[in-house]
């Protein structure tokens, strides 16, 4: 098991301006950090990922779908296609980072509704995307895990259980799911149950706690989450992933109208230490 620290705290694009900051976190204990992927090129990422290395972290990377003219599951061939140069560049970008697993619910833009459930045409659209960036994936030595998120913020994949079936069809070794604990706080009958029954395609996980703040300071049940992953044999990255109001464009996307948290040295120090003795009790 590994405990990463998202950077989206911080920033959408990580500079040079915000280095300072691995060292920050590997001090106080993380084993890696997980990089948004919104814009900039893998000459960019080649150089973040070397001071990543220099600070002795290693790291993932997120990204999501930009718009309709790079959707997956778009009737419009071109649309299609622009989705496949939007998942290549991220690839390509993550390769060049050094990432194991490139996370995000690129499946779709954020925040579009058709009014119904996605259609049978709609995923085998977008399975062929994701299978053919599987393949990319492949050759980087890369995971993809695409995020479910709650029915506020997408249509396409809402639970474990669609997001099971999705990757099913993609039939793919190196595409999974990740899961994340503040979407399943909305959307799951039985947040931890689900977690057992779909372990064997989850790939990554975020540590969001149900208020988007410092994990453990609110109503999540982490006991149960820690051991059915434990107990399920999950030993991948736990990365904690909590948004605050600094950055405008953020918060407005993520609906983040209060502060949830006293100051951002609390999330990432509290919850590290909250992480590991989760992991430890739930052995």
């Amino acid at each position: 098991m590994k405990v990463g620290f998202n950077m989206l705290l911080w920033t959408t694009h990580v500079t040079e301006k915000d280095l300072p900051l691995l060292e920050t976190l590997k001090k106080v204990g993380y084993d890696g950090v997980e990089i948004p992927l919104f814009e900039g090129q893998p000459a960019h990422f080649e150089k973040v990922g070397k001071a990543i290395k220099d600070k002795g972290l290693t790291c993932t990377s997120v990204t999501v779908i930009p718009d309709e003219e790079h959707n997956p599951v778009s009737a419009d061939a071109a649309n299609r296609k622009g989705a496949a140069e939007h998942l290549k560049w991220a690839i390509d970008c993550s390769e060049a980072l050094g990432s194991e697993v490139l996370c995000g619910p690129f499946y779709q833009p954020l925040g579009v509704f058709t009014g119904q459930a996605p259609t049978e045409e709609e995923k085998q659209r977008a399975v062929e995307v994701h299978h053919q960036a599987a393949e990319l994936a492949a050759k980087a030595d890369l995971i993809l895990a695409v995020e479910p998120l709650n029915r506020f913020e997408c249509y396409f994949l809402n639970t474990m259980a669609d997001a099971a079936d999705y990757v099913q069809r993609v039939d793919h070794p190196n595409c999974g799911v990740l899961f994340d604990t503040f979407h399943a706080n909305i959307e799951e009958k039985d947040p931890v149950g689900c977690i057992s029954k779909h372990i064997g395609v989850i790939k990554h996980v975020h540590i969001s706690e149900n208020d988007r703040g410092t994990p453990g300071k609110g109503h999540i049940d982490w006991p149960g989450t820690f051991k059915a992953l434990r107990s399920g044999g999950y030993d991948g990255w736990l990365v904690i992933e909590a948004f605050g109001r600094a950055l405008p464009d953020l918060a407005a996307a993520t609906r983040v109208w209060r502060d949830f948290f006293p100051d951002r040295e609390q999330v990432y120090t509290d919850g590290l230490k909250f992480v590991k003795e989760q992991w430890q009790a739930a052995g």
